[in-house]
This record gives C-alpha cells, sequence and structure tokens, in this order.
C-alpha cells in the first residue's frame, strides 16, 4: 500500500497521512512504511499483529537471552519468537 501510494502522490506527508487515516498508524510508523517502501522495488510481507505478554522466567535465562539477542544484533522478541517457532515445530511441541 505504502509504494502505491507513494506512486500516486509525489508528497511524502500526504502519503503518510492517508496511511494514518487509512490503518490508524501512527504518523512515525507510516513514515516508515513509506521510507521502506522506497528503498523496495518488491512489496514488502505485511507481518502478522504482534501483542505483548509477560512470563515469569529465571534471571540466568533472561540475561542468556538478552546476550545472545545482542550478540546477533537482533530484538529480543525476533529472538523469542524464532526460539519458541522451532520449539512448535518439533514433534510433540504444538497441540491441536
Amino acid at each position: 500500500m505504502a509504494r502505491q501510494l507513494l506512486r500516486k502522490s509525489k508528497d511524502l506527508s500526504a502519503a503518510a497521512l492517508t496511511m494514518v487515516q487509512m490503518f490508524g498508524l501512527s504518523k512515525r510508523q507510516a513514515y516508515r512504511y513509506l521510507s521502506e517502501a522506497q528503498e523496495h522495488i518488491q512489496p514488502l510481507p505485511i507481518p502478522e499483529p504482534k501483542i505483548a505478554f509477560t512470563v515469569k522466567l529465571p534471571q540466568r535465562l533472561v540475561e542468556t537471552l538478552h546476550a545472545r539477542a545482542q550478540a546477533h544484533n537482533q530484538p529480543l522478541s525476533k529472538l523469542v519468537t524464532e526460539a519458541l517457532e522451532a520449539f512448535l515445530q518439533r514433534p510433540g511441541g504444538r497441540s491441536g
């Protein structure tokens, strides 16, 4: 959608405002999407909505997760998502 808006309007601020109104994004997020759209020729996949939830983990595990995320230069949420998805793909890991 960001790419389409950029093609229709050369005015970046108008395209951002349209995205804010259409999708309920913050203006800052709309500008991020438009910036990404300017850099990529192919459309980008729409990310699945994310929610925050709280879990209690041992301090050692949390410290290890933070260190691993930092070492791989990736957000903690991405690291945990990948680990949980890998676990759920194992036989017996996914119920239902």
